[in-house]
């Protein structure tokens, strides 16, 4: 089987815009959590989100930076996002003047609700004004495959184009698609993520009326409180994650730095309920046993673990119920960079897969900050709590799991020859 090594990176999130300025910030428990005030919350129960700050200066979302004002307008603002963090992904493996077969070169950006704000700004202006009032643009803004089609049209890439889509596992997916793309031999390199742009009117409204998302609008840095007793929904957030996931002898040939492997992948359904996790968080465990065999590793050998960990009751207990099993007797730990995001839904996956190449390299675990009073489940297991901690990582995992009970665990590992 051919392996997968990741030579480039990039995001946009609330914590900053660059891999290094995000990472920085998370290290540093830092939240990206604040009011809203791109539109009108005052008749809304949520009114925080984990948005981009923008601006010029380093570590800020400038889109104009990466696609031109006029083309933007031609996008939904997911789209932008994961343009911007392709961009500085593509550049950092050393691909944005590559001279070679561009037919080999993929794209594999998923999203779980995608061009959610273009279609209601649409609707209203057909309800205000008739047919006559619509973009031309609507639909390429709306549909969510138009982040990589974009992505390939900008930088000419040829090869497999695909968007999964899968709730909040979308990104996760759409990486471990790639993965099996380039183990097949159907490309040589994909660039591979998730992002997302549904903080809006209509998504916050959706949220709010599942009773899904934190009311804490007087502490949005608070908020997001993975395993915590007192949390009260999650934050919704946005952004792009994006990895360049390659062929290792490819990236050998070409002398590409590389900062991990991606070991293992590992995908399964709860078949229980629209949105609550199966008891114990079981589909879960069985995506993480999955992930784990692909790698031919077992429990002992992970350091790390990226949660789900969204700040919701059900689902932060499952997955903990799922993980403390699974990981019995080991010296695995696990947080949940959630609670300094939020949530990104379809892009979380690739944001917090980054996260654990970043602490593969750097030989530190991001910490679960807000976590004042943990659940009594919790018990001794290390969640690390509210700073950071420095740890050997070889292996770390990743889990995203979305609405419809579908489930996605990857496994980065320390690169080795």
């Amino acid at each position: 089987m051919k392996r997968v090594v990741i030579t480039g990176m990039g995001i946009v999130s609330p914590v900053g815009t660059g891999i290094e300025y995000a990472w920085k910030n998370i290290v540093n428990g830092v939240s990206g959590v604040r009011k809203i005030d791109t539109f009108d919350v005052s008749d809304l129960n949520s009114q925080i989100a984990g948005l981009p700050v923008v601006g010029t200066e380093p570590g800020q979302y400038n889109p104009d930076a990466v696609v031109e004002p006029r083309e933007q307008r031609k996008m939904d603002k997911s789209i932008v996002y994961g343009m911007v963090a392709a961009d500085e992904a593509i550049r950092d493996a050393g691909l944005i003047d590559y001279d070679g077969d561009k037919n080999r070169i993929g794209v594999s950006v998923g999203a779980g609700i995608g061009g959610l704000n273009t279609i209601y700004d649409n609707c209203v202006e057909l309800y205000a004004g008739g047919p006559r009032r619509i973009s031309p643009f609507f639909i390429p803004k709306a549909i969510i495959n138009m982040t990589a089609g974009n992505i390939s049209i900008k930088y000419g890439l040829k090869g497999p184009n695909l968007s999964v889509v899968t709730a909040c596992a979308s990104a996760a997916h759409s990486i471990g698609e790639a993965v099996r793309l380039i183990q097949h031999g159907d490309a040589d390199v994909m660039i591979a993520g998730g992002a997302e742009g549904a903080v809006g009117k209509i998504g916050v409204a959706g949220f709010c009326a599942m009773k899904a998302l934190s009311t804490r609008n007087d502490d949005p840095a608070g908020a997001s409180r993975p395993w915590d007793k007192n949390r009260d929904g999650f934050v919704m957030a946005e952004g792009a994650g994006i990895l360049v996931l390659e062929e290792y002898e490819h990236a050998v040939a070409r002398g590409a730095k590389i900062y991990a492997e991606v070991a293992g992948y590992g995908l399964s359904g709860d078949a229980y309920h629209i949105t609550a996790p199966a008891p114990g968080g079981e589909g879960g465990m069985r995506a993480m046993q999955a992930a784990l065999k692909d790698a031919g590793l077992q429990p002992k050998d992970v350091d790390y673990i990226n949660a789900h960990g969204t700040s919701t009751g059900l689902g932060d207990m499952g997955e903990l119920t799922a993980v403390k099993t699974l990981f019995a007797g080991t010296d695995a730990c696990m947080s949940s960079t959630k609670s300094m995001t939020g949530h990104l839904l379809g892009a979380a996956g690739a944001v917090e897969s980054i996260f654990c190449v970043l602490a593969i390299r750097d030989g530190i675990v991001p910490p679960t900050i807000n976590l004042q009073d943990p659940e009594d489940e919790v018990g001794d297991f290390n969640l690390v709590p509210n700073k950071a901690q420095k740890r050997d990582v070889k292996v770390a995992l990743s889990n995203s799991f979305g609405f419809g009970g579908t489930n996605a665990s990857l496994i980065l590992k320390k690169f080795e020859k």
